[in-house]
């Protein structure tokens, strides 16, 4: 189908590449919807407010600016802000010059001016408003016109074009930005008319736990400013350990709680609080029978919990950044905040134009450790577990499944010297800022900075062949670069592609690359293969031949900030993920009844204390109570 335009580029990026001045005109020279002064009064306020950008970016976004430069200057705004970092006119504009788009959109003095000019830095969301139901209007305009183009193609099937364009009106209205949060005590009502709906009908819906003093007396409770990791394989209840920690914050403390839920619906979450505070029997409540006495359980449970200060966020397509704006803003308001609970990692969105899932997992921990530290709050984040420890005689997690491990004698090509090393060495020693070779996102060498290397213990390591008898000893959970993208050595099979440095390459290229990591160790080397010189291309693809089990040995860890890898005897190897470098705690729950059925410890689970930054590690026994789906303190559940 023809694209009409402009209207449906007006918002998008490719807009963005225009003149920072233009603007498009619909047919007969009409201009699409717009407000300058708003989209300017907005920026002016986000340049002078850190609490105008948490408002804005909950409400808008750069595609929603009619001016092209005005969206580079949100972009900007929005990445200094996402970093924890000031944005304000000089740090903006050193980002935008950066990003090569600080003299179209005006220079230097453009964001004074924007500040100068901003009438009130508290009419923040009014702004953004403005600039979002312009920026509604011009998508529906273009949506209509598509609509139409399609009505004059005269399609075959003309019930397949209705769906099309009821789902084309259907995006635009989903842009809408709406608030997701909801408090307890609203949620509560619609549960009972839930549970009254399922008495009659039937439909399934899960119990909550609530309350661990055997893990306070470990951690002394969560710590203001600390990131908590919680981790666990599907089955191990990790969303209802961290509804129990939420609940009983919130009704028991009086502590204000965000819960960010991307998996399970409001009154889903509402029920799960509901039926474990109740002690209901969640097989009952699945099937709608409950009994007399389960109703006056329900009644007192309300009663507790009715007022408690627990909010329930279910966007599913939540980033850190809404994450942040939506905290920051409560943490500003009358009842403050006091902890925020994300479930799960994993199913969160992150920068789209991460070099992989690992790097972007990696940068969303980040951000939520930045979040506990800007607002002095706990901030505790679920973490879905690799099945291959599942592959060991004791299932049990351990730190280094959330590590991606090599073998010592796991050779690092150096940038500074032209020579190798060892990781076992690097490690040894305590090197840091080792000039190390990486991969650019084009697959080109480029000189990066190894920020430390560190050893993991005694784990279970494979031993991958490539064709030319090339090898290397990895974790199954350890990702290498394929011609598919990064792929876990678990993953790999013979025939799979890597990409590795060619065995010979001509002096001049060795020369060249040195010269450029000697000079500037971390900006793009020249990019080999695109040259005119007749240069070998920065990396090959081989095949692997096979991937077999090596048994256990000492493996090693490292940090590759920005590119996220490096060369392992001359393989492109992925860097650690960050989730357990960035965290204070790290927590895993493990119940051994889930893979053994006829378990001795049945009913009972233990939280792993695997790292406490500030503490001893250890091990936390709770109950676990099947028919509410809820973990409690053994002495008394």
């Amino acid at each position: 189908m023809a694209s009409l335009q402009p209207f449906p580029s007006t918002t998008g990026r490719r807009a963005r590449s225009e003149t920072a001045g233009t603007r498009a005109t619909g047919p007969a020279g009409r201009v699409p919807p717009h407000s300058l002064e708003a989209e300017e009064s907005l920026l002016g306020a986000m340049l002078l407010s850190r609490d105008a950008i948490a408002i804005a970016v909950e409400q808008v976004s750069a595609d929603d600016f009619y001016k092209p430069s005005h969206a580079h200057l949100f972009d900007a705004i929005t990445s200094l802000y996402g970093r924890g970092e000031p944005a304000d006119a000089v740090t903006v504009a050193e980002e935008m010059r950066r990003a090569g788009t600080l003299d179209a959109a005006g220079g230097a003095a453009m964001l004074v001016s924007l500040q100068a000019n901003t009438p009130a830095i508290s009419s923040a969301g009014r702004y953004a408003r403005i600039v979002q139901e312009h920026a509604m209007l011009r998508r529906l305009i273009g949506v209509a016109y598509e609509i139409a183009e399609l009505g004059y193609e005269l399609p075959g099937d003309v019930a397949a074009a209705l769906d099309e364009a009821e789902a084309m009106v259907f995006q635009v209205a989903q842009r809408r930005s709406s608030d997701t949060v909801r408090s307890l005590k609203e949620l509560l009502t619609e549960s009972l008319d839930q549970i009254e709906y399922l008495f009659e009908r039937g439909e399934a819906i899960t119990g909550v736990p609530s309350g661990y003093s055997d893990l306070d007396h470990h951690l002394f409770g969560l710590q203001p400013s600390n990131l908590i990791v919680v981790g666990a394989r599907p089955s191990m209840g990790k969303t209802a350990f961290a509804l129990g920690i939420a609940a009983h914050a919130a009704a028991r403390a009086h502590v204000p709680v965000l819960f960010f839920s991307l998996e399970m619906s409001h009154v889903e979450i509402a029920q799960r609080v509901l039926c474990s505070e109740a002690r209901v029997d969640a097989g009952r409540v699945r099937n709608g029978k409950l009994v007399e006495s389960d109703w006056s359980k329900i009644s007192q449970a309300i009663g507790r919990i009715g007022t408690a200060p627990l909010y329930i966020d279910d966007n599913p397509n939540l980033t850190v950044m809404d994450i942040r704006a939506k905290a920051r803003r409560m943490k500003s308001a009358e009842g403050g905040l006091g902890l925020v609970v994300v479930d799960y990692l994993q199913l969160m969105t992150g920068r789209s134009t991460a070099e992989s899932r690992q790097v972007e997992i990696s940068e969303i921990s980040r951000g939520l450790k930045i979040l506990a530290r800007e607002l002095q709050i706990p901030v505790v984040a679920l973490s879905q577990l690799s099945r291959s420890l599942e592959a060991r005689a004791d299932k049990r997690p351990m730190l280094a499944d959330l590590r991606e491990c090599l073998a010592g004698d796991t050779i690092v090509s150096r940038a500074d010297s032209g020579g190798v090393t060892t990781i076992a060495e690097l490690a040894r020693t305590g090197a840091r800022d080792v000039p190390v070779w990486s991969l650019d996102p084009d697959c080109q060498l480029v000189a990066a900075v190894m920020s430390e290397a560190w050893s993991t213990g005694v784990k279970e390591v494979y031993d991958v062949t490539l064709s030319s008898g090339r090898s290397m000893r990895a974790t199954a959970n350890h990702p290498l670069f394929t011609l598919d993208g990064w792929q876990q050595v678990g993953e790999l099979r013979a025939g799979t592609r890597l990409a590795v440095v060619p065995r010979s390459r001509p002096a001049l290229v060795r020369r060249s690359l040195h010269a450029a990591a000697t000079e500037a160790p971390l900006t793009l080397l020249e990019r080999v293969g695109t040259s005119d010189l007749p240069f070998a291309p920065a990396v090959e693809w081989e095949a692997v031949t096979s991937v077999v089990p090596a048994g256990e040995e000492e493996v090693f860890d490292a940090h590759v900030p920005g590119t996220h890898s490096f060369l392992a005897n001359s393989i492109v190897s992925h860097n650690s993920g960050a989730i357990e470098q960035d965290a204070d705690v790290v927590m895993f729950i493990y119940r051994d009844d889930v893979y053994n059925p006829e378990s001795s410890d049945r009913g009972t689970a233990e939280v792993l204390i695997a790292k406490h930054r500030n503490g001893p590690t250890g091990v936390a026994k709770l109950a676990f109570v099947s028919n509410y789906a809820r973990f409690g303190d053994l002495a008394r559940t």
